[in-house]
């Protein structure tokens, strides 16, 4: 399945997915398995595990704090993924993918409401402001992550104004602005055995 973790190249014909979607190896075309159950459930797991790059703790600390707030667990998990600061520099469009945007944090190009945060895992809140440092607005990276935002787009949830290479968090994300493939009823089954 397409996780698009190779950021731009994840739009193109030369995506792997694309070319060979099938196994590795010599067997790879006819190996055949149906996963059910348990198996299923672990897949939606590592799944969301590596579109956000996380840890095995660190997914799972997530989770139980989703499950010790208020409001539904699954839908929670993937709101407070989504605001981690270096899915949300992604989103805006200052990195093609989630981790050129953890790279860009930790490297410290990166500012929330004019303070330096190098910090991937730090959460924002409404009304915050996510800027790129002055000096690394020339980065090639960034301005051509900025040039193809038009064709990916940023959520109703983030404001871009990339004249000024900043954005600012409106709202909390809800759980259609994350588009991803993923049922978060079966992480939610999967850690209530």
């Amino acid at each position: 399945m397409k996780l698009f973790l190779k950021g731009d190249r994840c739009f193109k014909d030369s995506c792997a997915i694309e070319k060979r979607n099938f196994a590795p190896g010599q067997h790879g075309q006819s190996r055949k398995s149906k996963v059910v159950g348990y198996g299923l459930q672990l897949r939606e797991k590592q799944k969301v595990k590596r579109i956000y790059g996380l840890m095995e703790g660190q997914f799972r600390n997530y989770f139980e704090k989703a499950e010790r707030s208020k409001g539904v667990t699954g839908e929670t998990l993937l709101q407070m993924l989504e605001r981690r600061l270096d899915n949300t520099v992604y989103r805006l469009g200052f990195a093609s993918s989630r981790s050129q945007g953890r790279q860009l944090v930790g490297h410290g190009h990166v500012r929330v409401n004019n303070l330096k945060v190098n910090i991937p895992s730090f959460e924002v809140k409404p009304g915050d402001v996510i800027s790129i440092h002055d000096k690394s607005q020339k980065i090639p990276t960034i301005v051509n992550s900025l040039e193809m935002v038009g064709s990916r787009g940023v959520p109703s949830w983030l404001e871009l104004d990339g004249s000024k290479f900043s954005g600012r968090v409106l709202a909390l994300p809800k759980r259609e602005d994350s588009n991803l493939p993923v049922q978060e009823r079966l992480i939610v089954e999967l850690y209530s055995k």
